[in-house]
C-alpha cells in the first residue's frame, strides 16, 4: 500500500505542478484572460497540454512534498512563473490598445467609445479596432502556440522547484510597463505629427482670421482628415507588430533564463 501511495504521489506531483505554470499562464495571457473563454475550457486547455507535453518534461527532484510547506511555496513558484509569462503578452497588446486612444483623442473620437468586451471597461472605438486587428495578427502568427512552447521550455531553464524567477526577471517585467507607453507613441508618432500639422494650421487660420468659428470648421475637418491619416498609416501596422513581437519574445527568453 505504501509503494501504490508513493507512485501516485509522485505521479500527482510530475502533472499538478507543471499544470499549475502552465495553467497560470492561460488565465492571464492575452485572448485567453478574458471573459470571452470559459473558465472551464482554459483547465481542459491547460490539462491537454500538460497530458501532452508531460513525457518530455524534465524529473522534478524537489525535496517537498506537496502537501507540506515546502510544497505549497513550489506551488506558489509555479504561479508566479506562469502569470510573469503571461503578463508580458497582455502588456504588448494593451499597447496597440493605448495608441488607438492616443489617435482617438488627436482626432476627436474619444467620446466614441464601446465596451470591451475581455475586461469590460469602456475604450474608444479606434482603440478597440486597434485591438482587433493585433488580436487577429497574434493568432495568425501562431503567438498562442509560441506562448506555449516558451512556458514549456521554461521547464528546462527554471526546473520545478523552491527557486523561481530572480530579482532582474521582475525588473524586466516592470520596464515593459514604461516601455509600453514609449512603443505606442512610436508606432503611432507619424498619425500624431500629422494630426499635429492640421491643428497647427488652423491655429494660423485662426490668428489670420479672428471672425472665423474654427469651432464650427475644425471639428468635422480634424475629424475627417484624422481618418484619412489613420488609413494611410494603418499599412506600417504590421511592421510595428513584428518588431514589438520580436522585443517581446525576447524578454520572455530572459526572464526565463532559456535561450531564443
Amino acid at each position: 500500500m505504501d509503494l501504490v501511495t508513493a507512485t501516485v504521489i509522485e505521479w500527482l506531483e510530475h502533472h499538478l505542478w507543471p499544470l499549475t505554470r502552465v495553467s497560470s499562464m492561460i488565465m492571464s495571457m492575452a485572448l485567453f484572460s478574458g471573459t470571452l473563454v470559459n473558465a472551464r475550457l482554459k483547465t481542459l486547455m491547460s490539462i491537454a497540454i500538460i497530458f501532452a507535453v508531460a513525457p518530455a518534461l524534465p524529473e522534478i527532484t524537489t525535496p517537498y512534498e506537496m502537501m507540506s510547506v515546502g510544497g505549497f511555496v513550489v506551488t506558489a513558484q509555479q504561479v508566479v512563473i506562469g502569470v510573469a509569462l503571461g503578463t508580458l503578452s497582455v502588456i504588448f497588446l494593451q499597447t496597440f490598445v493605448l495608441g488607438g486612444q492616443i489617435i482617438a483623442m488627436q482626432i476627436g473620437l474619444g467620446f466614441a467609445s464601446m465596451v470591451d468586451p475581455s475586461n469590460g471597461q469602456q475604450v474608444p472605438v479606434v482603440a478597440q479596432f486597434f485591438l482587433m486587428l493585433a488580436s487577429l495578427i497574434f493568432l495568425a502568427l501562431d503567438g498562442h502556440l509560441l506562448m506555449i512552447r516558451m512556458v514549456v521550455a521554461s521547464f528546462d531553464s527554471v526546473p520545478v522547484g523552491i527557486t523561481g524567477l530572480d530579482a532582474d526577471a521582475f525588473k524586466m517585467i516592470a520596464d515593459w510597463g514604461s516601455l509600453m507607453f514609449s512603443m505606442a507613441l512610436s508606432a503611432m508618432l507619424s498619425a500624431i505629427i500629422a494630426l499635429l500639422l492640421i491643428n497647427l494650421s488652423f491655429g494660423v487660420m485662426t490668428r489670420a482670421s479672428p471672425q472665423l468659428n474654427i469651432f464650427a470648421i475644425g471639428f468635422p475637418i480634424t475629424m475627417v482628415s484624422g481618418l484619412i491619416v489613420l488609413w494611410l498609416t494603418l499599412g506600417g501596422f504590421i511592421f510595428h507588430f513584428e518588431n514589438l513581437w520580436a522585443q517581446v519574445i525576447t524578454t520572455m527568453c530572459q526572464v526565463i533564463g532559456s535561450q531564443c
